[in-house]
C-alpha cells in the first residue's frame, strides 16, 4: 500500500513533469511564432478544454477512490481552475 508521503512524492513529480511539458511547449511556440499567429486562438482553446476536461476527470476519480488527499493539490486544482477562467476571460475579451 501507499502511503501518504509515496503520494505527495508522486503528486510533485507530475506537477513538475507538467510545467515541465508546458515549458517546453512554450519554447517551441516562441521558435514557431511566426507560423503559429493565425492557429493561436484555437491551440489556446483546444489545450483549455483538454486541460480542463483531464484535471476535472483526475479529481473526479480521485475522488471516487481512496486516495489520500494533500492539501497543496486541492489549492493547485482551484487555482488552476481560476486561471482558466481568466484565460478564457481574455481570450473573449481580446475578440471584441
Amino acid at each position: 500500500m501507499i502511503n501518504s508521503t509515496q503520494i505527495s512524492r508522486i503528486k510533485r513529480a507530475e506537477l513538475l513533469s507538467s510545467i515541465g511539458a508546458g515549458v517546453l511547449g512554450a519554447g517551441i511556440a516562441l521558435l514557431l511564432a511566426n507560423l503559429l499567429v493565425p492557429y493561436a486562438i484555437p491551440i489556446l482553446l483546444l489545450g483549455l478544454i483538454s486541460h480542463a476536461a483531464g484535471m476535472f476527470q483526475k479529481h473526479r476519480l480521485e475522488q471516487q477512490g481512496e486516495v489520500v488527499r494533500v492539501w497543496w493539490v486541492a489549492t493547485l486544482y482551484w487555482l488552476c481552475w481560476l486561471g482558466l477562467a481568466a484565460l478564457l476571460l481574455l481570450i473573449v475579451i481580446r475578440q471584441f
